[in-house]
């Protein structure tokens, strides 16, 4: 046979199933996966929340900022200028030398800036974005988040799935994951069983950094 005849006759090469070459078997779908160590954490080994830009509020308080401060040096640039205060200033200066503290209305702008200095103050210190549950990481410096619609979305596919459910309403929020289902046939107990082992595997399949407690509620439909 000649080097031609051989290179015809050569086997191609095929596209082996994972583990068929190496002779180990693929994992099973089934088998829950080992968590990756978190890689993300606040230190302590737990997972960051997502934190929003709120660009809308900074955005407001530097328009409001930036006004306010162009609007006080042009008149303060005019007074040097031998000009007349704004009208304005002058108000706001007899206001402030004539009323009293115990006033209604210093009483209740002083009240709005405390309530509009918490507001920033929270604003600047929480994370926000509390539709967006956080994943475990799976590879370093990966971060994945999953909103809360979705995932109550997925919980309620796979308890329609169950057998004597007839509608579902499901509510998650960061802690927790509320079910209220409704069965036209089949004991309660059962359907309720059903759902927390449906659920709970929904729930670990998620795959979330902060695992959700779960609440079943299962009655029968209302008699019309």
């Amino acid at each position: 046979m000649s080097d031609e005849d051989a290179e015809r006759t050569r086997r191609l090469p095929t596209l082996d199933k994972p583990g068929e070459a190496d002779g180990t078997a693929p994992p099973d779908a089934d088998t829950p996966a080992t968590d990756t160590p978190a890689t993300d954490t606040d230190g302590h080994g737990r997972v960051r929340r997502f934190r929003s830009a709120r660009r809308v509020p900074a955005a407001l308080v530097a328009l409001v900022l930036l006004a306010a401060a162009g609007l006080l040096l042009y008149d303060v640039a005019a007074v040097r200028a031998h000009r007349p205060a704004m009208t304005w200033r002058r108000w706001l200066a007899r206001e402030l030398a004539t009323r009293h503290l115990d006033n209604p209305w210093v009483l209740g702008a002083a009240a709005a800036a405390v309530v509009l200095g918490i507001w920033l103050v929270v604003s600047a210190l929480t994370p926000g974005l509390r539709q967006v549950l956080p994943m475990r990481p799976s590879a370093p410096d990966i971060r994945a988040g999953l909103d809360r619609a979705a995932a109550a979305l997925v919980l309620r596919d796979r308890a329609m799935e169950v057998s004597g459910v007839q509608s579902v309403r499901v509510a998650v929020s960061r802690r927790k994951a509320t079910v209220r289902s409704v069965s036209h046939f089949r004991e309660l107990d059962e359907v309720r069983a059903d759902l927390d082992t449906s659920l709970g595997a929904g729930l670990r399949q998620l795959g979330l950094a902060h695992a959700l407690r779960l609440t079943v509620h299962v009655r029968r439909p209302k008699k019309r």
